[in-house]
């Protein structure tokens, strides 16, 4: 199986964004971890590429997942067959939101 190209548009401190981290790491899956909040471009991108201003986004292989947590993505890894299903937990909660929101 090819490693996916993964494209992650994160906050660095945020229960959403660690969600996504998480299904990473419970698949050792490598990805770009792209900071949507210190750099205004990776922001800007983002936006552009969605269409809307929530995050996190994922985009693997080309296709986006606009706005998702954490067990939103690894549903998607599953069904499109990028990983295969695993009796790991995850490290983190997949399903949180962050102290304040997730909204820019």
């Amino acid at each position: 199986m090819n490693s996916p190209k993964i494209t992650a548009y994160l906050k660095p401190s945020c229960g959403w964004s660690e969600g996504v981290r998480a299904i990473m790491r419970k698949y050792n899956l490598a990805y770009e971890d792209r900071d949507v909040i210190n750099n205004r471009s990776i922001y800007a991108e983002m936006v552009a590429k969605t269409g809307q201003r929530l995050t996190p986004c994922v985009e693997i292989d080309g296709h986006m997942l606009a706005d998702v947590s954490g067990d939103e993505v690894e549903v998607y890894l599953l069904k499109a067959e990028v990983v295969q299903p695993s009796a790991a937990a995850a490290d983190a909660p997949t399903d949180r939101a962050c102290d304040t929101h997730h909204h820019e």
